[in-house]
């Protein structure tokens, strides 16, 4: 059943040399059950390996395909991706095996609910069983997501989580420069500004995802 204000959502997945993983990624988020049209927008940012004629073959009627002719980075596939992108909600997805699909009913439950505008998980909280991470790289992330959220004045645990949802219209207010991996603080920066501009910052979910859940901006 598709909900009565909420009929498709988007899943933008960024690709840059990931033949091994993609099919399997692909089928992890086709085999999801949500309460939404999936449009899948798959971004090949100029791979080198055999990922151009995997995304060729995808043959699901919901495939939106963009192909890059030269490397630009995590941020412009992004771009690309969110310029395509015509669900009423927008969802990132990386396609490295990561993160998992099934947590998307979870992502998705606090805007659909009413509750939020923009969605943020994390791999840092919740009892839930997750991805055991390398110490250095969580020491790292944590780092970074400490000065983004000294600049946000958010509370966030994990700034450079793959999984963030957002209202589409929320995408659509905000101009998006950076090419690379800063369009992560950038984003969180970007729709903190514009949160604080509105005066509607909304509490922090902890359900294994950090919902950070900045409710009605409109």
């Amino acid at each position: 059943m598709i909900t009565k204000e909420y009929n498709t959502l988007s899943i933008i997945i960024p690709i840059y040399n990931e033949e091994k993983t993609l099919d399997k990624i692909i089928n992890a988020v086709l085999a999801v059950n949500l309460p939404l049209v999936k449009e899948i927008i798959v971004i090949d940012d100029a791979s080198t390996d055999g990922t151009r004629q995997v995304i060729e073959q995808l043959s699901h009627t919901n495939f939106v395909k963009v192909f890059h002719e030269k490397n630009q980075g995590k941020g412009a596939a992004l771009r690309s991706g969110f310029a395509k992108a015509t669900g009423d909600i927008i969802l990132i997805q990386d396609a490295d095996l990561e993160y998992d699909p099934a947590e998307y009913p979870k992502l998705l439950k606090p805007i659909l609910d009413g509750k939020a505008d923009v969605v943020y998980g994390s791999r840092f909280v919740g009892s839930g069983a997750h991805r055991v991470l390398y110490f250095w790289h969580m020491v790292g992330n944590r780092f970074l997501t400490f000065l983004s959220n000294t600049c946000s004045n958010l509370n966030l645990t994990d700034m450079e989580t793959c999984y963030k949802v957002f209202k589409k219209e929320v995408i659509d207010k905000i101009e998006l420069e950076e090419n690379r991996f800063g369009i992560e603080p950038e984003m969180t920066a970007k729709i903190a500004r514009l949160a604080q501009d509105h005066l509607v910052m909304k509490r922090l979910f902890l359900i294994r995802t950090d919902l950070l859940a900045i409710h009605h901006f409109f």
